[in-house]
């Protein structure tokens, strides 16, 4: 019998946080720069500043981001920023993140773009998972496309 009310309590508190993640919307990244840090014939080091906005009456402490960013549609690149931040709720938060690309064929035929483009801007898209240290639901899938001012300089 007490296994039985241990499982029904259990079972209760796995409802209700289940109904209190019902109204979450996820949060909104977007891409505020991208620019050269450093550059070779193997690789190449990009700052990518990123801009998060918790439309959420809770806050979201974020562990960590695995994405992939994707600049004038081809590939550019992918990884985990595991740097731990805290977006308050219905708040904004910007951080940066460090890239290590080795696509100088891609990087060529966007710099190529961008010297086409008039406004120096490049389109992006950037996909992944928010990845949370607290609550009931841990992983958050994003989408999000936009222009970006591409900096080439230090």
């Amino acid at each position: 019998m007490k296994q039985f009310i241990k499982g029904l309590l259990c079972l209760c508190v796995l409802v209700l946080s289940g109904c209190a993640t019902v109204n979450f919307e996820s949060p909104k990244l977007s891409v505020v720069s991208v620019g050269m840090v450093s550059a070779d014939v193997f690789s190449q080091q990009f700052r990518i500043r990123l801009h998060v906005s918790n439309p959420n009456d809770r806050d979201l402490p974020i562990k960590g981001i695995e994405y992939k960013l994707f600049l004038q549609g081809d590939s550019f690149a992918e990884g985990l920023s595991n740097q731990p931040f805290l977006v308050p709720a219905l708040g904004e938060a910007e951080f940066d993140t460090v890239v290590r690309t080795n696509f100088m064929s891609s990087i060529g035929r966007m710099l190529s773009k961008l010297n086409s483009s008039d406004d120096g801007k490049v389109q992006y898209a950037f996909v992944g998972t928010v990845l949370l240290s607290k609550g009931v639901l841990r992983k958050i899938p994003f989408s999000e496309q936009g222009m970006v001012d591409l900096s080439i300089k230090k």
